[in-house]
């Protein structure tokens, strides 16, 4: 909304259900005097839209707000975003491990599931498991699939937003160009008996950000999650929006080139995944005779104050730390999250020394370097938000509603 009477964001036409839904939900205007001003529309007109928004069941009266007239009288009734109405469906996908949840439309988790899941396994079998997980969370929440309105799946590769496939996806063989929204909805399908959701998808650390900025810094313009795992990316936030790049590829900072010779699993050398991730502090503390395969394995040993697997995390961290100062001095973002299998102590001191001396001051000067809030439900959170923010946008609200006849 541009808040000039009578006009949407978009084409200059007069506001509909789907605007007056988004100025409730964003809280800009959530009386209908409010709306009134917001718009510029007659009192009837904004009655016969927010009726449609009430049988759609996407809104209902609060309690009166406060006497704005000196002279007193009634107090005007709020309107809110009704989140019973509907329920959604998120996932997190690792390379060995996954998490599954059921989340209200505001965001709160109600039920969640985590377990061994090898991506490797491939996506007919991954996103079939994923569907089980599902239709079993449903039934421990006593919702059933038909009040479901869509999923929402994070998965550690490159995705095209506008297919919802991922792209050469180092990490995931098997899954480059698949359906998986298609894939994901039979799914659901044959374990719910529910009727087909829109599902989507999106790279791991981009709705790990999402979720997080969304949740702990919602006034940051500009904000970076990095997550170290067993592999490394990032997620950026600007204006309140996932920022994708031109086909999905911002962010994938891992395979930048940081000068050493070790052999990266996009089959490049030197690439800082390869280097700095928790996957290549396994490899190196299972070199020395300490058992480690994975990133989680190296969170385990840090957990325990395993003195090499720190002392190899911070020189991760440093090495991390020099790529971010390069990323900080272009991006200039208010916070920086780490996030992931070394996001602790030791690694976070590791970029923060080599940060603060590679970058230009003014690029710090107003930064925080922080450590993940949600932690493992980061990317739910991200997911399902992700899911929610689209299909009540004002122009698919409409879609929507007309597809509801109402």
């Amino acid at each position: 909304m541009t808040g000039r009477p009578g006009r949407t964001g978009k084409g200059g036409n007069q506001a509909g259900a789907g605007d007056l839904l988004e100025l409730v939900r964003s809280g800009r205007a959530v009386t209908r005097g409010a709306l009134q001003q917001a718009t510029g529309l007659s009192r009837a007109t904004v009655g016969q839209r927010l009726d449609r928004l009430f049988r759609a069941g996407w809104l209902r009266e609060g309690a009166g707000g406060p006497v704005d007239s000196p002279l007193g009288g009634r107090p005007s009734i709020t309107l809110e975003f009704d989140d019973s109405h509907a329920v959604v469906l998120a996932a997190d996908l690792d390379t060995r491990h996954a998490r599954a949840a059921v989340l209200s439309l505001t965001g709160e988790i109600l039920a969640e599931h985590g377990g061994t899941l090898v991506v490797e396994d491939g996506p007919e079998a991954v996103l079939g498991e994923l569907a089980r997980w599902f239709s079993e969370l449903l039934t421990k929440t006593g919702h059933r699939g038909e009040e479901v309105c869509g999923i929402g799946l994070a998965v550690p590769g490159p995705v095209d937003s506008e297919t919802g496939r991922v792209v050469q996806p180092p990490i995931m063989p098997g899954w480059d160009g698949y359906d998986i929204t298609g894939r994901l909805s039979r799914a659901f399908t044959e374990h719910t008996g529910a009727p087909s959701v829109p599902v989507l998808v999106d790279n791991d650390a981009n709705l790990m950000a999402y979720g997080e900025q969304r949740t702990g810094h919602p006034d940051c313009t500009a904000f970076v999650l990095v997550k170290v795992s067993t592999g490394i990316g990032a997620g950026v936030v600007v204006d309140g929006s996932i920022y994708r790049g031109v086909d999905g590829g911002a962010g994938d900072i891992g395979h930048i080139r940081v000068g050493a010779d070790a052999l990266c699993r996009c089959g490049s050398y030197g690439c800082l995944a390869a280097v700095a991730s928790g996957g290549a502090v396994a490899r190196r503390l299972a070199a020395s005779g300490v058992p480690a395969a994975s990133g989680s394995d190296v969170r385990d040993l840090l957990a325990a104050g395993h003195p090499e697997a720190a002392a190899l995390a911070r020189e991760a961290g440093r090495t991390v730390g020099d790529v971010l100062a390069t990323v900080v001095t272009l991006l200039n973002p208010g916070v920086l999250m780490i996030a992931g299998d070394l996001a602790g102590t030791p690694f976070l001191t590791g970029v923060r020394e080599l940060l603060y001396q590679r970058a230009l001051p003014r690029s710090t000067a107003h930064l925080d370097v922080v450590t993940s809030r949600l932690g493992d439900r980061a990317g739910l959170v991200g997911a399902g938000a992700l899911v929610v923010e689209h299909l009540y946008a004002p122009e698919r609200a409409e879609e929507r509603l007309s597809e509801m006849g109402v």
